[in-house]
């Protein structure tokens, strides 16, 4: 797989260098991408005979960093970050702490350091083109020796999925890449279906009932509505007693729901580019049991965020590598309890909202929500009443005494006019003290407590300028 020659070149020179290290210190992010990127290197680097030792990081800072110096490591390998903080890792680098070898995506930091896997610096997209489940995916492409890691393409897609890199529900630029090496491996199949989440696992009521994108009149936020419209479609809604799930349907019936959805949005008024996202390119996995939450990309990639988002990071990392018995239990308990908090988060936000400015909408959530979903609960905001989708929405919540957690969202039609909220976000937070960064549609940072409404201002007058 060579998306670019140059970044397949630093692929192969980030390989080299793990080939010839001790044992490695592995670092990585605590999403669905970061998960995903530690099981991918995780795995490949046990083919290869290097000794690894895996550990999650929420964020890193200067303080993450400097607990990394002192672990005693030759080499540190960092997935899903490092890339912005390239200053403090070279700096650690430069006085021989450590090797440190970065696999990531995410906005550079204007500093260099020889092992750095990163498709910016060779032109590709990382928010929309190939995440950093994906680098990773590259670097074990590299490493390849009596096996050539193809069957890592599967985590590969969970993690671009997980990080919101399927534009209008598909994969695209170098990420196309690695679906095909995943449906030649056998470990991935691309199909057309309804695009709704929810679709291995979901009641049929509950499916269309919380399907927002696009939002059916009548059916959506309606459970009574969504059980009306599934009967008159002529749907059995249960069998021996079960609610029956999409994937329980034959495909007429599938057809049949399709057609009476679109037919419904049609008679309310959607718009047709609305309901041209009704169905959409899926990603499933054979392997995997159908009707549960790792058959899909996308579910398997909310399974992912339950786990290392509530401190406990080893679970996803057991299920990414194979665990189908004490860790998936666990993580489906995780995830039970993720849905509740997403739940929660988002009525929170209903019944208090946002203050909006003109060029920016936000809200402070104190510890009324976890810092660690804090910017999921203001993705799924969007659209909900009072959030509009004419500009970014910023969330804070408490991170300590001392920090806040900023997280920042945006849209895709918001980026086509010139948004990158990771420049925002990282002059804004770098304004009052803080430091933050990530990419064009989504990013974070901390800042010192107290600073948030200085920040707001930092920022909005970044997103005026780059939206003229």
């Amino acid at each position: 797989m060579v998306p670019v020659p140059e970044l397949a070149d630093r692929a192969r020179i980030c390989a080299d260098r793990l080939r010839s290290s001790g044992e490695v210190l592995l670092a990585s992010h605590i999403d669905a991408d970061g998960l995903t990127s530690a099981a991918i290197a995780a795995r490949a680097l046990e083919r290869a005979n290097v000794p690894t030792e895996v550990i999650f990081k929420n964020q890193l800072d200067d303080e993450e960093i400097a607990s990394i110096a002192v672990r005693d490591f030759q080499t540190v390998l960092f997935t899903d970050f490092g890339s912005g903080q390239l200053e403090t890792i070279v700096e650690y680098g430069g006085r021989g702490d450590f090797e440190p070898i970065i696999v990531d995506h995410h906005q550079p930091a204007d500093a260099e350091t020889r092992y750095h896997l990163n498709p910016l610096l060779e032109g590709i997209d990382g928010a929309a083109e190939l995440s950093g489940a994906g680098a990773c995916y590259l670097l074990a492409r590299a490493l390849e020796e009596d096996r050539d890691n193809r069957d890592l393409a599967k985590l590969a897609v969970v993690g671009a999925v997980g990080d919101m890199q399927a534009v209008d529900g598909e994969l695209v630029g170098a990420n196309r890449e690695i679906v095909a090496e995943g449906i030649d491996a056998g470990v991935l199949r691309e199909g057309t279906d309804l695009a709704l989440y929810g679709t291995q696992t979901r009641p049929l009521p509950k499916l269309l009932e919380y399907a927002d994108r696009p939002r059916i009149p009548g059916v959506s936020g309606d459970q009574g509505g969504a059980i009306e419209f599934l009967e008159s479609v002529g749907i059995p809604l249960k069998d021996d007693g079960e609610w029956r799930r999409w994937v329980d349907l034959s495909m007429a019936e599938r057809q049949s729901v399709i057609s009476a959805l679109l037919r419904r949005g049609v008679d309310r008024g959607v718009s047709a580019d609305a309901l041209d996202s009704l169905v959409g390119t899926t990603y499933t996995f054979p392997e995997e049991p159908e009707g549960t939450e790792l058959r899909d990309a996308s579910e398997f990639s909310t399974l992912l965020n339950a786990t290392a988002r509530y401190e406990r990071a080893d679970v996803g990392l057991a299920v990414c590598l194979g665990d189908r018995s004490e860790a998936l239990d666990r993580a489906r308990r995780l995830l039970a309890n993720h849905r509740r908090n997403l739940s929660d988060g988002l009525e929170w936000v209903r019944e208090h909202g946002v203050e909006v400015r003109p060029n920016v909408q936000f809200f402070d959530a104190g510890d009324a929500i976890r810092e660690t979903i804090v910017g999921i609960v203001a993705g799924m905001a969007f659209g909900t009443s009072g959030v509009g989708r004419d500009r970014p929405i910023v969330a804070f919540a408490e991170k300590s005494d001392q920090e806040i957690k900023v997280s920042a969202r945006g849209t895709a039609e918001l980026v086509g006019q010139g948004l990158d909220l990771s420049k925002a976000v990282g002059t804004a937070s770098r304004a009052v003290g803080g430091d933050g960064g990530g990419h064009d549609i989504a990013a974070g940072a901390t800042i010192p407590a107290g600073s948030q409404g200085e920040f707001v201002d930092q920022f909005g007058e970044s997103v005026a300028e780059q939206l003229g």
